[in-house]
C-alpha cells in the first residue's frame, strides 16, 4: 500500500503589508505590521491614523470577507468600496470597534446591548418563582379539583363558557385550527372575543393578530342541591354545575379543556352579555386567594419590547410625557401681566380667549396681576396651574375675531389639565407638537418606570424580581450572579491596596471559596449554563472598566467611550481567533486607576492569536505595545507619511517622532505658572443627586477654566452634563429633556448662554463640510453674488450652492461624482463628466473673485483662504478661529464624514467662538483631549 501523501503546509504570515495606501491624506504608504500583536498608531488629529486603520485595514479586510459569500448573500449586506490602496498580503477577518455612540433607540439598555439582559429573562423564566401581582403570595399550579370549586363557588345562575385557548395573538387565516376543532366533536369556537359556529365559513384576515379558543362546555351555575341537566358535550346544551353526576361532567369538562388547552383554561362569565368577564385558570400558576392566574412565563414576558411583556401605559418606555410646570412658567420673575404662564399668554393673532380667562381668574381669586409669581403664595399658582375647586364658575369678557365684545361664563380648569386636555384631544400634529413644548418625561405612574407588566416584576429569584436586579451596577449583580452559583462574590473592583502602583486584578482572579447556594439543587441544574454566560459577560464589563454602569442605563445615555468599551466586552465574549481587531482610543474617558486594567484585556485578546491594532494618544497604551507606528508630520496635507514604525523599545529611540520625544521626556506640556482669578461670580450647583451623587453642593468659579475629573463612574457626567447641563438648557433655551435631581441652581444671572461640545460628527453627508457647518460658505456665496458680473447677471447667493438648484451640476446633482449601482458588486464611483467634480455648472463657475471661482475657493486650505479673504473682515474672522483651534490644514470643502472626532469637535468649538462674544458664555466639552 503506497504511503499517503504528507498534507500541503501553509505559512502563515508573520505580517500585515500594506502598500501604496492613498485612502484621504495617506501618502502613497509603504509598511509593515506584525500579526498577533498589540499595535498602537498614534499621531497628531489629522494625521491619517483613522484613514490607515478603518478606511484601509478594515475596509479591506470587511470587503474580502464579504466577497467571500455568494453573490445572492451579497446584495443584502451591502457592500463596500474598495480602499484608494495598491495591495495589501497577511490580512485577517477584521471586526471594528469605533467610537460611534450607542443606540439612540430608547428602549436600548446596557443590559440588551449586551445580551446580558437577554440571559437574564432567561433565567427568570425557567427558574423564577411567580408571585400573586395582587397579595404578593407565591403561586403555585392549580389542579382540576381546585378548578372546579372556584367554578362551584361563583354567583348562582352565572352562564359560562368552559374555554380551550388554541391561539394568542398570531397572525393568519388559521382554517386548519378550526378543522381540527371539528373533527374532536366541538361545535363553537371564540374567535376574538365572538362566540361562532364551527361549521360556519369563517374567514380570518391572514395579515392580522387573532385569538381563537374551543368552547369546551356551556354551563348555569348551580347550588350544590341543585340537579342539573345539559349534554356537557360542548353542543347547544346547557350544563348546570354542582352535584351529583353533574359535578363529574364538570370535571371532566375541566380536564377536557385543559388537556386541549396545553394545561390552560377559561372559564368566561357571559351572564351580562354587555360585559364579559373572562378567568384564566392553569394547571401551572395561579393565585387561589385572589383568583387571579398567570400566564405561562416565558422568556418574552420579561421582554419591555414585546407586548406580552411591556407594561401597557407606556409599552415598555418607562416613561411618559407630561406638562412640566417649569416649562409652563419658565421665568418666575415675570408677573402674570408680562406673560410668566407662556403658553396662555404667547402672541396669538387675534386670540385673546386664554389671556382674558386667566386675568378673570386671578382677580376673582385676588391674585395680583403685576406682582412677580416667585412673589406669589404657593396656593395662588396652584389655583392658576390646576384650577379651582369643582363648578367653580369664572365669567369674562372677551373681544371676537370678528370685534364683537362678548360675556362668557365658564369652569377654569387650570392651565395644566387644559394643555393635557387639549393634547388628548388635538386633531392635527402641529396643535400637539405646539403643546409637547411644555411637556417633559416623567416615569410612568403605572409601572414606576420598571417598563414591565406586573406579573413579570412578581416572578423573583431569591427574592428579587427582574427590574431589582437590573437596577444593580455591573459589579453587584456580578456578586449575585456568584452568590447563585455558590462561589465567594470577589470584588472585580481594587482594593485599597491596588489604588496605588499595581493594577487591580481582572474580574474572576483571586481566590475562590464554595458557600451554598441559595438555589434548589433542580435550579441549580437549569441555571447552570445560563448563569455562566450571565457571569462571563459582567466579568468582561468589569475588566474593561465598565463596573459602575448599571443594567437598565439608557445607551443613549453612554459616552462613545463607554459605548466602544461595551462594543469591546461582546467581542472578548465571542473568544475568535486569528482575527484583526481594529479599535479607536479605547481609553478615552477612563480614569488612570482603570487603565491598567483595560491593557490586560487587549492583551488577552492578542495572546489569544488575534492581531489588536489600536489608534490611540494614551502613554500607557503605547508603553504596553509591542509596536507602535507613528503618522505624521503635520496634520492633513502636512500629516499621512511615516514618520516611525517600529517595535516598542526601538520606538522611543526614533528622532523624527514628536511622540517618541514625549515618551523620552524631551518634551512635557507646559503647566501655567499663574492661574486666572475670574470674575468673583459663582454658578452653585445645590443638593445634586442624580444617579450616584450624594445630594452635594457643588461651586463653578466663572471666567476660569474648570477641570471635572474623578475615577471612572464617580459621577463627572451625572453632575455636568445630567444636571448642569441640561438645567442651563432648560432654563435658556426651553429644552425638553428634564434634569438630574437637585434643589436649585444659584448664579444664572452671570451667564447668557450655555454651550456643550461634544465629539458627535457635525454632518453624516459628503454635503455637509466645515464651510457650511462654520456659516463661513453663507458669506462665501453673499460675497460672490455681490460681484460685479453676478449682478449683471442677477444672480443671488443660492446660485453658488451645490444643494440647490441654480448653479449647481444637474448632472450629478452638486455630488462631484455620480454612483453606479453593480448589485453584488461595490457600487463604483465616478467623477462627473460635465463638471469634472467641480460641483457647479459652467455658468456659475464663471463668476471668479480674485481670479478663484467658487470651486476653487472651496478646495483651498483654511490657512490658504485666510490669506486670501485677509480683506473681508467678515469671512476673515471665522477662519481664523478655525486656524487657532489648529485646523488650518483642512480643506472648507472637505466632506464631513472624512472628518475625526478630534477634527469636528474643534470645529464646532471655532464656531462658537466666531460669534460675538458677551463674555457671559458657560462652555461645556466632553473629554476635548
Amino acid at each position: 500500500m503506497p504511503d499517503k501523501e504528507p498534507l500541503p503546509v501553509l505559512n502563515e504570515p508573520k505580517k500585515i503589508i500594506i502598500r501604496g495606501a492613498r485612502e484621504h491624506n495617506l501618502k502613497n504608504v509603504d509598511v509593515e505590521l506584525p500579526r498577533d500583536k498589540l499595535v498602537v498608531i498614534t499621531g497628531l488629529s489629522g494625521s491619517g491614523k483613522s484613514s490607515l486603520a478603518f478606511d484601509t485595514l478594515y475596509a479591506e479586510g470587511q470587503r474580502r470577507y464579504v466577497e467571500s459569500l455568494s453573490a445572492y448573500a451579497r446584495q443584502f449586506l451591502g457592500e463596500m468600496q474598495k480602499p484608494d490602496v495598491d495591495q495589501i498580503d497577511g490580512l485577517s477577518p477584521a471586526i471594528s470597534i469605533d467610537q460611534k455612540g450607542a443606540s439612540r433607540n430608547p428602549r436600548s439598555t446596557v443590559g440588551t446591548v449586551t445580551e446580558i439582559y437577554d440571559y437574564l429573562r432567561l433565567l427568570y423564566a425557567r427558574i423564577g418563582v411567580p408571585h400573586c401581582p395582587r397579595c404578593g403570595r407565591e403561586v403555585n399550579q392549580q389542579t382540576v379539583g381546585q378548578i372546579v370549586e372556584a367554578i362551584e363557588e361563583m354567583p348562582e345562575g352565572s352562564r359560562v363558557l368552559l374555554l380551550a385557548p388554541l391561539i394568542k395573538d398570531r397572525k393568519g387565516e388559521h382554517r386548519k385550527v378550526f378543522e381540527d376543532v371539528r373533527k374532536l366533536g366541538f361545535v363553537r369556537v371564540r374567535v376574538n372575543g365572538e362566540v361562532r359556529d364551527v361549521d360556519d365559513d369563517i374567514e380570518l384576515d391572514r395579515y392580522k393578530m387573532h385569538t381563537i379558543e374551543a368552547v369546551v362546555d356551556r354551563l348555569i351555575v348551580h347550588s350544590r342541591q341543585g340537579n342539573g341537566s345539559g349534554d356537557g358535550s360542548g353542543a347547544a346544551g346547557d350544563q348546570a354545575a354542582g352535584g351529583g353526576m353533574d359535578r363529574t361532567r364538570l370535571a371532566d369538562s375541566v380536564e377536557t379543556a385543559l388537556k386541549l388547552g396545553g394545561g390552560i383554561m377559561m372559564v368566561s362569565d357571559v351572564t351580562d352579555r354587555e360585559i364579559t368577564r373572562d378567568l384564566l385558570f392553569s394547571e401551572h400558576f395561579a393565585c387561589v386567594h385572589c383568583g387571579v392566574s398567570l400566564p405561562e412565563i416565558e422568556p418574552r414576558t420579561f421582554s419591555f419590547n414585546s407586548p406580552h411583556g411591556a407594561c401597557p401605559a407606556c409599552t415598555g418606555l418607562g416613561t411618559e410625557l407630561e406638562i412640566d410646570p417649569d416649562l409652563v412658567i419658565p421665568d418666575r420673575g415675570k408677573s402674570l401681566k408680562q406673560g410668566a404662564v407662556e403658553p396662555w399668554t404667547r402672541e396669538q393673532s387675534g386670540d385673546t380667549y386664554y389671556r382674558q380667562l386667566l386675568e378673570a381668574a386671578a382677580n376673582q381669586e385676588g391674585i395680583p396681576l403685576d406682582v412677580p409669581v416667585r412673589e406669589l403664595l404657593p396656593s395662588q399658582v396652584n389655583h392658576i396651574l390646576y384650577g379651582g375647586r369643582r363648578g367653580e364658575q369664572v365669567t369674562l369678557q372677551y373681544r371676537t375675531s370678528q370685534g364683537r365684545q362678548r360675556t362668557y361664563t365658564t369652569h377654569f380648569e387650570g392651565v395644566i389639565p387644559n394643555l393635557q386636555r387639549r393634547h388628548r384631544e388635538a386633531s392635527s400634529d402641529y396643535a400637539r407638537q405646539e403643546i409637547e413644548r411644555y411637556m417633559a418625561e416623567r416615569p410612568c405612574p403605572v409601572c414606576q418606570g420598571r417598563r414591565l407588566k406586573p406579573e413579570a416584576l412578581a416572578v423573583t429569584v431569591t427574592d428579587l424580581p427582574i427590574d431589582k436586579v437590573t437596577a444593580m451596577s455591573v459589579t453587584e449583580m456580578l456578586g449575585w450572579v456568584q452568590e447563585l452559583q455558590g462561589e465567594e462574590g470577589t470584588s472585580p473592583l481594587p482594593t485599597p491596596d491596588h489604588r496605588d502602583g499595581a493594577a487591580p486584578p481582572l474580574a474572576g482572579e483571586g481566590s475562590e471559596g464554595s458557600r451554598p447556594s441559595p438555589l434548589s439543587r433542580r435550579q441549580q441544574t437549569i441555571a447552570h449554563q445560563i448563569l455562566k454566560e450571565l457571569r462571563d459577560r459582567l466579568s468582561f464589563m468589569v475588566n474593561v472598566g465598565l463596573d459602575y454602569l448599571t443594567i437598565d442605563r439608557r445607551a443613549a445615555s453612554l459616552s462613545g467611550g463607554e459605548a466602544q468599551r461595551i462594543r469591546l466586552a461582546t467581542q472578548i465574549g465571542s473568544r475568535l481567533v486569528g482575527v484583526l481587531y481594529i479599535l479607536d482610543e479605547p481609553s478615552i474617558g477612563l480614569h488612570p486607576r482603570d487603565n491598567a486594567r483595560l491593557i490586560r484585556t487587549l492583551l488577552g485578546m492578542r495572546d489569544l492569536g488575534n492581531t489588536v491594532i489600536v489608534v490611540e494618544h494614551d502613554e500607557e497604551t503605547m508603553r504596553s505595545a509591542d509596536w507602535i507606528l507613528d503618522l505624521g508630520p503635520g496634520a492633513g496635507e502636512q500629516g499621512g507619511e511615516i514618520v516611525c514604525s517600529a517595535a516598542a523599545a526601538d520606538f522611543v529611540r526614533c528622532e523624527k517622532s514628536l511622540t517618541a520625544a514625549y515618551l523620552r521626556g524631551d518634551r512635557r506640556i507646559p503647566i501655567p505658572p499663574t492661574r486666572r482669578p475670574g470674575n468673583g461670580n459663582m454658578l452653585t450647583v445645590m443638593g445634586a443627586a442624580e444617579n450616584n451623587l450624594k445630594d452635594i453642593n457643588i461651586r463653578f468659579p466663572l471666567q476660569t477654566f474648570v477641570a471635572v475629573t474623578g475615577v471612572s463612574g464617580s459621577g463627572k457626567s451625572s453632575l455636568v452634563v445630567e444636571v448642569l447641563y441640561k438645567r442651563l438648557n432648560q432654563y435658556f433655551y426651553r429644552a425638553k429633556a428634564k434634569p438630574g435631581k437637585h434643589t436649585g441652581i444659584e448664579g444664572l444671572e452671570h451667564i447668557d448662554k450655555v454651550v456643550n461640545i461634544d465629539q458627535s460628527p457635525i454632518g453624516r453627508t459628503p454635503r455637509s463640510n466645515p464651510a457650511t457647518y462654520t456659516n463661513v460658505f453663507s458669506d462665501i456665496r453673499t460675497l460672490f453674488a455681490r460681484l460685479p458680473d453676478s449682478k449683471a447677471r442677477g444672480y443671488q447667493p443660492g446660485r453658488f450652492s451645490f444643494n440647490v438648484k441654480g448653479g449647481r451640476c444637474e448632472a450629478c446633482r452638486g455630488d462631484g461624482i455620480i454612483k453606479i449601482e453593480m448589485q453584488f458588486l461595490p457600487d463604483v464611483y465616478v467623477p462627473c463628466e460635465v463638471c469634472h467634480g467641480k460641483r457647479y455648472n459652467r455658468e456659475a463657475l464663471e463668476i471668479r473673485y480674485k481670479g478663484k471661482n467658487i470651486a476653487e475657493v472651496l478646495d483651498m486650505t483654511v490657512d490658504e483662504a485666510l490669506q486670501f479673504f485677509a480683506n473681508v473682515p467678515r469671512i476673515r474672522n471665522k477662519l481664523q478661529t478655525l486656524s487657532d483651534v489648529g485646523l488650518g490644514y483642512i480643506r472648507l470643502g472637505q466632506p464631513a464624514t472624512t472628518l475625526s472626532g478630534g477634527e469636528a469637535q474643534r470645529i464646532k468649538l471655532s464656531k462658537e467662538l466666531s460669534r460675538r462674544s458677551t463674555g457671559r458664555t458657560f462652555y461645556i466639552l466632553d473629554e476635548p483631549t
